[in-house]
C-alpha cells in the first residue's frame, strides 16, 4: 500500500481523497494556487505544495507542475479527483514516465472513452446501445446543418472532448445549430482544447441515468448499480439519486451487463460511470442508449456509497496499489436510497446566474466529513469552503454537496428538506432555496423525472418554492411574534420606558404584499378568524429558530432583519414580512415608496465575468431578441439579448474585459 499520496485537485474532492486516505494511514500531499492558499482541503493535507496563480491552466492543468511536486514531497501515487487533468490520458502517460502510480483506469483507457466520437464506436463493437447520430468530426456549421436535417430534429450539438454539461448544445430548427454551432466549439476549445463537435439526435422524454463500475487489475468488473441524473440545468446535474425511480430489477441488470461489457473491451480498472440516457416514453425501459463513459470518480458518487456501503475511495487506491476486489457481483446489494443535492453560488432568482464572493455566514446543518459513508443521522455534507473563504470565478460554483439517506425515497428527501433550511449562506447567490422547492416539488415526489424537469416545471423562472395560504398564516403568527418579542428586547434596554409591557391586542401583518389580521394569545395566534397553534423560539440576535405545529411539519427559520421588514426564510421560500400594531398599521399606506431608477436602455452584464463578444457597434439598429454580447463566467458562455428594439447609443466596454455585476456594457436610445 501506498505511504503517501498526492490530490492532483482542490475543493470538496480533494477533502474527500484526504478523508478516506488518513483512514486508511495514508499521508497526503495538496497542490494549490494562489486562491486556495487557505482553503480547507490545504489545511486537511499532511503537506502543501504551491503550483502557481488562480487560472487553471498556469497551475491544476500543468502536468510538470504536479509532478514535480510529487517528486518534492516523496508521493508515490497521485489520485486527480474529478476535471481538471482526471482524463487525460497524456498525464498518466507521463506520471508513469517517472514511476508515479496513477489512482485510476490505464491511459488507454481514458484515451478511448475520452473522445466521445470514438468511445461510440467502442460502445457499439462491445454490444452496448447507442443513439443514432455522426459518425465522424464536424467542421463547418453548413455541415451541422446537413447533418442535423439528416438526422432530424431535435439534435444535440456536442464538444468532442466536452463533460460536465460544458460543450453541449440542444438545437430544435436551423436557427439554433446556425447560433449554437461556432459557440459549442468555442466553448470546446476553451474548456477542454479540442474543438472538434459532432451532433446525436436528442432523445424526448430522456431520463440521464448512470451505472457505476468498478474494477481491479486482475480482470474483475463489477456494477455498482445505478445512480438518476435527470434534475439538471443547462446539461449541469443538480440533483442525483440511487437507486432510480424508474429502474426495474431487468433493466438495472441489462444496463449493468453493458457497462460491463464495455468497461472489459478497453481494459478498465478502478471506478468509472457509464452514462446512459434512457427514453421516459417507454414503459418497457428497453430504450436506453449508451451517451458517454467518465474515466474517474463522478461527484455523485456518494449517493452509491451510500445505498452500498463500499467506499469508493478506498478501492480506487486499493486497485492502483495492486490489490483484487474482495467482493463480487453478488454482494452487491442495495439499502435503502440516497439523494444529493449541489449547493450552487448561483443566484435562481436571477435566471441562476453566477454568482461569486466572500462566505460572509457559513452554517452547515452537520459538520463537514462528519459520520460514515452516511454521514450523521442520515446527512453528509461534502464541502470544500469555510466562513470567510471566497468563491472565485476561477472555478466550478460548486459549494458543497448535501447527501441524505433514509430507508425510503421519500425519507432521503425529507430528510433533504429539513438539512437545506439548516444551511446558513451569506455574501453571495445560492440556490438553496431552489434546491428545497425541488425536494418538495409533486412530480419530483412522485419519480416522474425528465431532463427537461427544470425548464418544464419552471418556464418563467424561480421565485421561491411554492407555497399556501395555511404557511401564510403560520408565516404571519410568527412574523407577529417576533416583532412583539423585538419590541419587548426594546424595552429592557435602559433608560426606554418603564413597567410591564403592554398587550398589544391585535397586528396587522403584512406577508409578501397581503395583509393579514393577527391576535397573539397563549401557545396559539388567532389569524384571519383561523386558530394557528405552535411555538417557535425565536429570540433577538439569533440568526436561526424552530417553529413547532401540533399537527404541521416543524419548520426550520432563518430570520433576517431588513428595516423595516422582516426575512423568514423556510422550505425553500423567504417571505418579505411587516408586523404593526393594528393602530399604526392605517397610517402605513401614506408613506411613499422608493422608485427603482430606469434600467431598461441598459445592457448590464448579470454576472461577474468576461466580455467574450460584442455583437453590435454604435449607431447599429437593433431588434428584441438580438445578440448584444457574450459574457464568459465559470466556463460557460451567456448570450446577452436586447430586452426592446432601438439603436445602440453608447458601449462602455470592451471585448476582453473584465466585469463585475450589473456593470453597463452598453446603452440604447
Amino acid at each position: 500500500m501506498f505511504k503517501k499520496i498526492l490530490i492532483a485537485n482542490r475543493g470538496e474532492i480533494a477533502c474527500r481523497v484526504i478523508k478516506t486516505a488518513k483512514a486508511m494511514g495514508i499521508e497526503t500531499v495538496a497542490v494549490y494556487s494562489d486562491a486556495d492558499a487557505r482553503a480547507p482541503f490545504v489545511q486537511m493535507a499532511d503537506e502543501a505544495v504551491h503550483i502557481g496563480p488562480p487560472p487553471a491552466n498556469e497551475s491544476y492543468l500543468l502536468a510538470d507542475k504536479i509532478i514535480a511536486a510529487c517528486k518534492q514531497t516523496g508521493a508515490e501515487a497521485v489520485h486527480p479527483g474529478y476535471g481538471f487533468l482526471s482524463e487525460r490520458a497524456s498525464f498518466v502517460e507521463a506520471l508513469e514516465a517517472e514511476n508515479i502510480a496513477f489512482i485510476g483506469p490505464p491511459a488507454s483507457a481514458i484515451a478511448a472513452m475520452g473522445d466521445k466520437i470514438e468511445s461510440k464506436k467502442l460502445a457499439k463493437e462491445a454490444g452496448v446501445n447507442t443513439v443514432p447520430g455522426s459518425e465522424d468530426a464536424i467542421d463547418t456549421t453548413e455541415e451541422a446543418l446537413k447533418v442535423s436535417n439528416e438526422i432530424g430534429y431535435p439534435v444535440m450539438m456536442k464538444a468532442s472532448a466536452g463533460g460536465g454539461g460544458k460543450g453541449m448544445r440542444l438545437a430544435w430548427n436551423d436557427k439554433d445549430v446556425e447560433e449554437g454551432f461556432e459557440a459549442t466549439k468555442r466553448e470546446g476549445l476553451n474548456s477542454f482544447g479540442d474543438d472538434r463537435v459532432f451532433i446525436e439526435k436528442f432523445i424526448e422524454d430522456p431520463r440521464h441515468i448512470e451505472i457505476q463500475v468498478l474494477g481491479d487489475k486482475h480482470g474483475t468488473v463489477l456494477y455498482l448499480n445505478e445512480r438518476e441524473c435527470s434534475i439538471q440545468r443547462r446539461h449541469q446535474k443538480v440533483v442525483e439519486e440511487a437507486p432510480s425511480p424508474f429502474v426495474t430489477p431487468e433493466m438495472r441488470r441489462k444496463m449493468g451487463e453493458q457497462a460491463v461489457a464495455l468497461s472489459k473491451a478497453v481494459g478498465y480498472h478502478s471506478a468509472g460511470t457509464v452514462e446512459l440516457i434512457v427514453s421516459g416514453a417507454d414503459p418497457t425501459g428497453e430504450s436506453f442508449y449508451f451517451l458517454e463513459m467518465n474515466t474517474r470518480l463522478q461527484v455523485e458518487h456518494p449517493v452509491t456509497e451510500a445505498i452500498t456501503g463500499i467506499d469508493l475511495v478506498e478501492y480506487m487506491i486499493r486497485v492502483a496499489a495492486g490489490e483484487k476486489l474482495p467482493m463480487s457481483q453478488d454482494d452487491i446489494g442495495i439499502d435503502g436510497w440516497a439523494i444529493e443535492n449541489r449547493i450552487y453560488a448561483e443566484d435562481p432568482y436571477r435566471g441562476f446566474l453566477p454568482s461569486t464572493g466572500r462566505l460572509v455566514r457559513y452554517s452547515t446543518p452537520v459538520e463537514p466529513w462528519a459520520g460514515d459513508l452516511r454521514g450523521v443521522d442520515g446527512v453528509r455534507f461534502d464541502s470544500g469552503v469555510q466562513e470567510g473563504g471566497e468563491v472565485s470565478i476561477f472555478y466550478d460554483p460548486m459549494i458543497a454537496k448535501l447527501v441524505t439517506w433514509g430507508k425510503t425515497r421519500d425519507e432521503a428527501a425529507d430528510l433533504q428538506i429539513a438539512a437545506l433550511d439548516a444551511v446558513e449562506l451569506e455574501g453571495l447567490g445560492h440556490n438553496v432555496d431552489f434546491l428545497s422547492a425541488l425536494m418538495q416539488h409533486p412530480r419530483f415526489r412522485s419519480g416522474e423525472l425528465t431532463t427537461g424537469f427544470i425548464a418544464e416545471e419552471y418556464p418563467e423562472g424561480f421565485e421561491g418554492a411554492a407555497t399556501n395560504e395555511e404557511r401564510r398564516r403560520v408565516i404571519a403568527a410568527i412574523g407577529a411574534g417576533v416583532e412583539f418579542t423585538h419590541h419587548a428586547r426594546q424595552r429592557q434596554i435602559s433608560g426606554q420606558l418603564d413597567g410591564p409591557l403592554p398587550v398589544t391586542p391585535a397586528w396587522i401583518v403584512r406577508v409578501d404584499g397581503v395583509d393579514h389580521t393577527v391576535t397573539l394569545g397563549d401557545g396559539h395566534a388567532m389569524v384571519d378568524g383561523h386558530k394557528v397553534e405552535g411555538h417557535c423560539d425565536w429570540q433577538p440576535g439569533q440568526r436561526t429558530a424552530t417553529a413547532t405545529q401540533p399537527d404541521g411539519p416543524t419548520l426550520g427559520l432563518s430570520v433576517t432583519r431588513q428595516r423595516p421588514n422582516w426575512a423568514i426564510n423556510t422550505h425553500g421560500r423567504t417571505y418579505t414580512v411587516r408586523a404593526l400594531p393594528a393602530r399604526l398599521a392605517e397610517h402605513a399606506g401614506h408613506m411613499i415608496e422608493k422608485q427603482p431608477p430606469d434600467t431598461s436602455k441598459m445592457l448590464l452584464c448579470p454576472m461577474p465575468g468576461l466580455l467574450v463578444k460584442l455583437h453590435v457597434g454604435e449607431g447599429e439598429q437593433v431588434e428584441t431578441g438580438q445578440p448584444l454580447a457574450t459574457v464568459e463566467a465559470m466556463k460557460m458562455e451567456n448570450i446577452l439579448r436586447a430586452e426592446k428594439s432601438g439603436t445602440v447609443a453608447s458601449i462602455n466596454a470592451e471585448e476582453g474585459e473584465t466585469l463585475v455585476v450589473d456593470a453597463v456594457i452598453l446603452e440604447l436610445e
